[in-house]
């Protein structure tokens, strides 16, 4: 049971890679994400 769940796992990272990759804008718009959260923590 525990080898589906990991290559539903796999398979979930796989395809949220391939759409990061391939999109710029969702990669802007993470970036931005990330930016704000790290810069909200810091400060």
């Amino acid at each position: 049971m525990e080898y589906a769940i990991g290559t539903v796992a796999a398979a979930a990272f796989g395809a949220l890679l391939y759409t990061v990759v391939t999109g710029d804008s969702i990669v802007s718009a993470l970036t931005g994400i990330i930016d704000k959260a790290l810069n909200t923590s810091v400060g």
